[in-house]
């Protein structure tokens, strides 16, 4: 079977003189030509080259002048040279046709002789053929979901971009099944498709590629700190905080209920940290111990005739000179009965007042105080006992050696309070001498273990 489409160019020429030549100029080629400037004449356009798919069903493309031809294969083509010049030199834009009277070969035709033209083509005003516009018309047997492509002399149905045709339909074509498309997502829609980006992804601007958002620049969503990483972000808390559980606002953290221990005394919990605090007679030192202060050097407000003694958790004044009648001050803290006294026959020898402080809730047994006789007769025996202050039993004498003793708390004793105890040490010798010596030692248990 042949298909062909053949495209003619007719030139109309007239001439209005017979004894000079005369200059005939036209506005434009016929359809299948162009102007060639350089050759100063219509060429012929070569459709086979400019034309997608001219030819269809194995049929070859064979250019025509002012058209083309569609035949099969194996078609012989015989081209008439002569004809070739005649189609090339009738028609011309602003082209000019030099002949003379004398010239019987170029005579003018007949501008009212009415041509034959093509299929798909008319006959103009000018009395030249001219495409007819199918798809302008409505001529065309397009289906309504086809467009309808005008060609020379013809029409084409075609489908609209992001369809293909399959038999007489027009089936959408599925861009998502065709990578790479989309970077990250693909949703295809009827003629088309667009891309969409994972969460923590934006579009860039070719519509494709999907590029990480910086949600710490663009809004930052942290109550506090904001990291971003690909694709999401990571909130961090200060110090002293920490995330709540929707993993972006910042709960204080209390510091002092995770711990017991964290202060030795009482932990106050503050927004995003904590402070330890002492109780009265104590100073905070390092953060969080409790050390105590020494009232005596920092603010005595003892009399002249007392003197002060510190303890942990406070201070106490005692009178410099503790002696009681018929005793007398000999030293600082030492009274001694006066021989020549008859009463003094009965009493200690001498009393020597100590001081001492412990802490709440020692643990025992505990070595606290060592008893030790200051001076030493020959030919004589020492014993140590504890003459009073220990009605309950919290205290033992140990002696350690000839002339001394060591006091050991052997009960736990908790503060605040204050204990007295008389250590007595009596001496006697082979001639039935007898004397002793009392220690009155004053203990302040303090208020707390620290």
């Amino acid at each position: 079977m042949l298909t062909a489409m053949f495209l003619a160019a007719l030139v109309l020429i007239t001439v209005h003189s017979q004894e000079t030549e005369e200059t005939i100029t036209y506005t434009q080629c016929t359809d299948g030509y162009e102007w060639d400037p350089v050759r100063q004449r219509c060429k012929d356009i070569d459709e086979c080259e400019i034309v997608p798919d001219a030819c269809k069903g194995g049929m070859k493309c064979v250019n025509h002048y002012g058209g083309y031809l569609c035949l099969p294969r194996t078609a012989q083509i015989i081209v008439n040279e002569r004809e070739e010049a005649a189609a090339e030199s009738t028609s011309g834009r602003n082209n000019v046709i030099r002949r003379t009277p004398a010239d019987p070969q170029r005579a003018p035709p007949n501008p009212t002789h009415q041509i034959q033209c093509a299929a798909g083509y008319e006959q103009s005003d000018h009395n030249v053929c001219q495409d007819i516009d199918e798809c302008a018309t409505g001529t065309h047997n397009c289906r309504a979901d086809q467009v309808c492509v005008n060609l020379r002399g013809s029409f084409s149905c075609q489908c609209p971009p992001g369809y293909q045709k399959r038999g007489d339909q027009c089936v959408d074509i599925d861009e998502c099944t065709l990578p790479p498309y989309c970077h990250h997502r693909c949703v295809n829609t009827p003629g088309s498709y667009y891309c969409q980006c994972n969460a923590g992804f934006q579009l860039a601007s070719n519509n494709h590629t999907c590029v990480d958002i910086n949600e710490c620049d663009a809004n930052n969503p942290c109550a506090q700190q904001c990291y971003n990483i690909l694709g999401s972000f990571i909130c961090q808390c200060n110090p002293g905080f920490e995330l709540s559980s929707d993993r972006i606002n910042c709960e204080d953290t209390d510091e002092c209920r995770t711990s017991s221990y964290i202060c030795q005394y009482q932990c106050v919990n503050e927004p995003g940290k904590f402070s330890c605090v002492c109780p009265e007679g104590y100073q905070v030192v390092g953060g969080r111990t409790c050390q105590d202060i020494n009232e005596c050097e920092t603010s005595n407000e003892c009399r002249e005739d007392e003197i002060c003694w510190n303890y942990h958790g406070g201070f106490r004044c005692y009178p410099r000179n503790p002696c009681q009648e018929p005793y007398v001050l000999t030293s600082e803290n030492r009274c001694l009965c006066p021989v020549s006294n008859a009463i003094c026959r009965e009493l200690p020898y001498s009393v020597v007042y100590k001081y001492m402080s412990i802490r709440s809730d020692r643990t025992v047994p505990s070595d606290i105080f060592q008893i030790q006789a200051t001076t030493i007769y020959p030919n004589t025996i020492n014993t140590f006992r504890i003459k009073s202050g220990n009605e309950n039993g919290e205290f033992y004498l140990r002696q350690t050696s000839a002339v001394s003793a060591m006091l050991v708390l052997v009960k736990s004793l908790s503060g605040p309070r204050e204990h007295i105890v008389d250590l007595e040490m009596l001496t006697v010798n082979s001639l039935n001498y007898r004397t002793s010596s009392v220690l009155r030692l004053t203990i302040i248990v303090g208020p707390y273990a620290f």
